[in-house]
């Protein structure tokens, strides 16, 4: 066989490959926090999650990247097994799509598809726009791709060794076997199954059924990307990526059998089906073997949910939002992707905001009990405060430079924002621990109408924390009224007790240095309203009428 025509096949390959990335890239960055979103609000049961999967892997191209996307939710939280369970299920019919777009030979609409895209990319300044464009370039090349292949294989008709494998390839669990290494190394059922169509269009296989056994080797070799991704995340993770594999594994297991009794009979129903045309013959086989499979497995998912319960064993160790200085939700030990990697980043966020309020109220304890362990508490929650707010920066400009969707680049700024907040009010806590400790050293006394005065902005400023976290948590509006009427208040409250401490002051009802610290940590307080609401604020990413003060 001439050198020539490996090359045009390596080519061909390169080039479809290519096409499928920059299809699934496109959309992912067009659309993947709205197809997240999707995700989320869709999967509440198994069977809407079964729909979602179907439309969301159709729609990206790659059961592969539907099911990864799906063990990282798991490992965010966002998603249980039992949903996951649905989308996998979906994914696995959703991924047909792309060999029957195949089969219905579109090769000749590629260099219309290419000039389409490029033009848009190039010339029209819409963001948007040109993510559309990028994915329908990464479809001209996908085709343009397919024909050279067609080509290449057109020569291999000629005879050689590939040829002479092709023609002789009739043992079935060899055909798995070779479906599933292919798959496994391009991590892409569809791109598999769309060789195995080409290949059946040129007539290079001796014996048409041995397709069907091909087939059922990518649905396996199809398992090893979610396999892979899980194995850095934590132990539900890796019981998503198990449910995929079990599901193709027991439908493989299956539809051998039945081929190994009736490849014939089945080889001719679909041949029938399919107009005689070996390519679409493929196309069809791909897709009514995945439908069958759901159809027979649905019922049992949770059987296999179970099950993968007892082939990953064990519970992850519990990180608290109080541990210290360990991440919880970013990190190496975690699941990495993309489409959740800002809400992760959030999840992250919230726990070290959860922290920063309890010390400011742990701290605020101390200044009136001056309990030395308390104080010794707040500076070492600091220490853990500034280990996460030094982590999640670092992640952020990590994730800053990485492929996100649209909306998730969009609101990084404003994380960047937060996370500063969220450090600034840990700052607050360590200074009214420095106030407790002048106090203790000095033996200074608060009044009792002092302490009272304190108690009351604290309970106001605890309530506008309260509400900003869960709204930042989140992403909603619902406290917004609540958060904008208290962070009014607060500053009414601020103004009133400094012209009560100098009233006091004036009248010699308290001394100069319990007057001092009373005033800081009033405006301490206050400010500490201000960075709170400006996490509220965050979920607009930077949209709002006016700057609030911070």
């Amino acid at each position: 066989m001439d050198f020539t025509v490996i090359l045009e096949l390596a080519g061909g390959l390169g080039l479809f490959l290519f096409g499928m990335h920059l299809m699934s890239e496109g959309i992912e960055k067009a659309a993947g926090a709205k197809l997240r979103k999707i995700l989320e609000v869709f999967t509440t049961n198994r069977f809407t999650g079964m729909i979602v999967g179907i439309i969301f892997t159709g729609i990206i191209q790659s059961s592969s990247a539907c099911t990864v996307m799906v063990v990282s939710f798991v490992n965010s939280g966002l998603m249980n097994l039992y949903q996951a369970a649905g989308v996998i299920f979906g994914a696995n019919i959703g991924t047909t799509v792309t060999s029957q777009l195949v089969s219905f030979n579109l090769s000749a609409y590629a260099p219309l598809f290419l000039i389409i895209g490029v033009v848009g990319m190039m010339f029209i300044k819409n963001d948007f726009v040109k993510k559309i464009s990028t994915i329908v370039v990464g479809f001209g090349i996908l085709f343009l791709g397919l024909t050279n292949m067609k080509d290449a294989m057109s020569s291999l008709n000629e005879g050689g060794m590939i040829t002479d494998f092709l023609q002789n390839l009739n043992v079935p669990i060899l055909a798995v076997l070779v479906g599933t290494l292919i798959t496994a190394i391009v991590q892409s059922s569809s791109v598999t199954v769309s060789i195995v169509l080409v290949m059946a269009q040129q007539g290079l296989f001796g014996d048409l059924s041995i397709c069907l056994y091909i087939i059922l080797g990518c649905n396996i070799g199809a398992c090893a990307s979610a396999l892979l991704t899980s194995m850095s995340g934590k132990k539900d993770a890796k019981r998503a990526a198990m449910i995929h594999f079990l599901f193709n594994v027991i439908g493989t297991a299956l539809f051998y059998v039945l081929f190994l009794f009736a490849a014939g009979p089945v080889e001719e129903l679909l041949m029938k089906i399919s107009g005689q045309d070996a390519g679409r013959f493929v196309a069809n086989a791909h897709t009514i073997i995945k439908i069958i499979q759901v159809i027979i497995l649905f019922p049992a998912a949770g059987l296999i949910v179970r099950l993968t319960k007892l082939l990953v064993r064990g519970e992850d160790a519990k990180v608290g939002y109080r541990d210290n200085f360990q991440l919880k939700y970013i990190g190496d030990k975690v699941v990495f992707n993309p489409a959740t990697a800002v809400v992760d980043a959030m999840n992250e966020m919230e726990r070290m905001a959860d922290l920063a309020s309890e010390n400011l109220n742990r701290a605020m304890n101390a200044l009136i009990t001056l309990d030395q362990e308390d104080i010794d508490e707040v500076y070492a929650v600091e220490k853990n405060i500034n280990f996460l707010n030094h982590s999640i920066t670092q992640y952020l400009v990590k994730i800053n430079q990485m492929l996100l969707p649209v909306e998730d680049l969009k609101s990084i700024g404003s994380l960047f924002h937060v996370i500063n907040d969220i450090e600034r009010i840990g700052d607050h806590a360590e200074n009214v621990a420095d106030a407790a400790v002048m106090r203790k050293e000095k033996n200074v006394s608060f009044s009792k109408d002092a302490q009272r005065e304190l108690g009351e902005m604290l309970e106001m400023v605890n309530q506008v924390v309260s509400y900003s976290i869960e709204m930042f948590a989140k992403n909603s509006e619902e406290h917004l009224k609540d958060i904008v009427e208290l962070e009014d208040k607060v500053d009414a409250k601020e103004r009133e007790l400094q012209q009560k401490h100098v009233d006091r002051l004036t009248n010699n009802e308290c001394s100069a240095e319990a007057g001092m610290i009373f005033s800081d940590i009033v405006s301490g307080l206050e400010r500490v309203s201000d960075h709170a609401t400006n996490i509220a604020f965050s979920i607009f990413n930077g949209e709002r009428d006016e700057e609030l003060p911070v």
